[in-house]
């Protein structure tokens, strides 16, 4: 939300935070989540601002030992190899470049034994560094998983350095970018949602899983697997910061552009103060993609006996949008006069 108008965005009270969510009648258990601290329409979000570009991570901070392997293959200083794959990376050749879309294939290959038989968390943590920088090419998403990369980085997620659970998951992100990788990486959906639910609140952890879950979420292939995260991510919008609302809206957007999702999308419980969104105040781009979601929702007919169901769970993410009494029905007009015309016309659609 923008300043002056965030809805419990930064940790500094905690019963205010408790407050905002006992509206929906402590519907998650919002504590764990403080003490743990597609045009309009139906448009699919990805990952970072151009929602499937992949995303390219700092270098590592620990200074690179001068001649190490580490130190060839991590998009500094890289040698051709001329012979055996061990000479070619021992060798001090030809500086090949310092992209790391230069890596050759038998560079990954040494980076994911090492990452397995290094026992030094520094060490492991550049290394993914490198090998998330390098899954943003195509052709090292298809070499990592041939080389079972997938699960090696994958069997890091419950590491116990925090460092290396993100850089995992940041690795995993941009791999997830290739659709054959998502077919294996499907099997650590309920393992990321566990960390966003237990991770400090817009930690640097909790983005990281968020991302990788809205590219799982661009098809309708694994959305399935994600039903029981619903209130999970409804909660999140109410106690997270700008950068966290917009990164679990996007996982959102994509679940309810789904219509065999949006049933359970709007059984879920929900924080009654969500409705405070749909607010001027609310940040421009979290404004939009909330209202997004709210029509991928609102486009859905259910049929007479499911409406009455969903009616009768005071709770429930339908009764606190959709319901006769919501205070979302005198808010929504109110945003006609939103100084972005794009709020404007989408709120205009939406009274239509």
């Amino acid at each position: 939300m923008g300043d002056g108008g965030s809805v419990a965005s930064s940790p500094c009270n905690m019963k205010v935070l408790l407050g905002l969510v006992a509206g929906a009648g402590a519907s998650y258990g919002i504590y764990k989540l403080v003490s743990g601290r597609r045009k309009h329409g139906k448009k699919a979000q990805g990952d970072d601002p151009t929602d499937h570009g992949p995303r390219k991570q700092p270098a590592a901070t620990r200074p690179l030992q001068p001649g190490t392997l580490l130190e060839k293959v991590s998009g500094l200083s890289m040698v051709r190899g001329t012979g055996s794959r061990a000479a070619g990376v021992s060798s001090s050749g030809e500086i090949l470049s310092k992209s790391p879309g230069s890596l050759e294939p038998q560079h990954l290959e040494m980076l994911l034994s090492l990452l397995q038989s290094s026992p030094d968390p520094s060490e492991r943590t550049q290394i993914l560094v490198t090998l998330g920088n390098s899954a943003a090419f195509s052709v090292n998403q298809e070499l990592i998983r041939d080389m079972g990369g997938l699960q090696i980085i994958g069997n890091l997620l419950p590491d116990p350095v925090f460092e290396i659970r993100v850089q995992a998951l940041n690795a995993l992100n941009n791999l997830s970018m290739n659709v054959r990788n998502q077919e294996q990486l499907q099997v650590y959906i309920s393992q990321v949602l566990e960390m966003i639910e237990t991770s400090p609140v817009n930690s640097d952890l909790q983005m990281a899983a968020l991302r990788l879950l809205t590219n799982l979420s661009v098809t309708n292939n694994y959305q399935h697997l994600m039903k029981n995260s619903i209130t999970l991510c409804l909660s999140l919008l109410v106690v997270g910061n700008e950068i966290l609302q917009t990164q679990v809206l996007k996982v959102l957007v994509n679940l309810s552009a789904n219509h065999d999702m949006v049933e359970d999308i709007l059984r879920a419980q929900a924080p009654a103060s969500l409705v405070l969104l749909f607010d001027s105040c609310t940040n421009t781009a979290v404004l939009l993609r909330a209202l997004t979601f709210l029509g991928n929702m609102k486009d859905w007919r259910p049929s007479t006996p499911i409406r009455e169901t969903l009616n009768r769970s005071k709770d429930s993410l339908f009764c606190v949008l959709f319901g006769d009494t919501s205070p979302l029905h005198r808010k929504l007009p109110l945003l006609l006069s939103h100084p972005d015309s794009e709020v404007k016309a989408q709120v205009a659609r939406l009274l239509t």
